[in-house]
């Protein structure tokens, strides 16, 4: 079997780098505009404190929804390829993204906003040199959540014709063929293992006060 996922390797080096990009290309949009959404989201309603049963309530029910369901359910209004998986997947990056900038910003001591008024900081300032900065760690947290999810979902673009690793896992299941869906299913463990490693290594270089 492993001979086999070899000679397919050798035999379609391009075809395999193409659907690494393709994966990525979709996992990075996805996250920049769920990271967008889900930040912006928190910052409201940490804000305006009556919407986040609301908004909270809206995506963790659009979160328990299968993102193949979504994918489908997509299809008659946006069509197949791109776009469709695009939008599955940033309403499941969402959710972690906003759940943990709304913990951050609600985790920032009351006595450090206070000093910053006292200081004769405006509110916009207190926002973006105080709440924001000290909840960056959480936040990011969430984005890696969101990120690992969005790499082992984005499997499904194909099923839509959205390209990425999950091509080569749908031919196995189609051809019966073992060695395609290990190929696949490792190639996704790998590029999830990989965005975990980079995000351990960049919350170590630019939050190592966490551990102060």
């Amino acid at each position: 079997m492993f001979i086999q996922m070899i000679d397919y390797i050798q035999n379609n080096p391009e075809k395999i780098l193409m659907l690494f990009k393709d994966h990525l290309l979709i996992s990075f949009f996805s996250l920049l505009i769920a990271t967008i959404i889900g930040v912006s989201l928190g910052i409201l309603i940490v804000k305006y404190d009556k919407l986040k049963k609301y908004v909270i309530s809206i995506f963790n029910i659009l979160r328990i929804i299968p993102s193949l369901a979504i994918l489908i359910l997509l299809i008659p209004v946006v069509g197949t390829g791109f776009k469709p998986a695009l939008i599955a997947l940033v309403l499941l990056g969402v959710p972690p993204i906003l759940m943990n900038t709304v913990s951050g910003l609600d985790g920032v001591l009351q006595f450090m906003i206070e000093t910053a008024y006292a200081c004769g900081m405006s509110e916009f300032q207190v926002w973006v040199k105080v709440r924001i900065p000290l909840a960056l760690p959480i936040i990011f947290t969430g984005i890696k959540t969101a990120l690992i999810e969005i790499i082992a979902s984005a499997t499904l673009a194909a099923r839509i014709g959205g390209g990425g690793l999950g091509e080569i896992i749908f031919t196995g299941l189609g051809l019966y063929r073992l060695d395609l869906l290990l190929l696949g299913g490792l190639s996704v463990a790998f590029l999830s293992l990989s965005a975990n490693l980079l995000f351990i290594l960049f919350d170590k270089l630019f939050f190592a006060y966490k551990d102060v």
